[in-house]
């Protein structure tokens, strides 16, 4: 692999597959340095595209604002969202609080809009 700049997704995710290959290279020689580029590249592209959100009107420890700002900053829908979890209403329900998120629905969400899982399986808000 060639080593350039991570720019998008696919990028991401080759860089992840070469670093998978070249984990437990030794210190100083070829292979672990291209593995210490590796994972800076891919550190610094993370931070850029899921950068930890401390606004004060976004809540980032609650995973349903976190899908709100999915949707309203990264170019995600409420109509994509629908389409991953099977059902308008289940999003619906989901992003009105009148539903938790499940793993399955974790899993759909972090692999198809590559959010981090473990910013997901936190406990939510549910409406009584």
């Amino acid at each position: 692999m060639e080593i350039h700049p991570i720019r998008n997704d696919d990028d991401h995710a080759a860089a992840i597959r070469e670093i998978e290959k070249l984990w437990g290279a030794a210190a100083g020689t070829e292979e672990g340095d291209k593995l210490d580029i590796l994972a800076t590249l891919v550190e610094k592209y993370e931070d850029g595209r899921w950068p930890n959100i401390r606004w004060p009107y976004i809540d980032a420890s609650d995973p349903i604002d976190l899908l709100n700002y999915a949707i309203d900053e990264l170019g995600h829908s409420q109509a994509e969202l629908a389409d991953l979890l099977g059902s308008r209403s289940r999003a619906s329900e989901l992003l009105n609080r009148r539903r938790a998120l499940t793993v399955e629905m974790i899993h759909k969400i972090s692999e198809a809009w590559k959010i981090p899982a473990d910013l997901l399986v936190r406990p939510s808000q549910v409406a009584a």
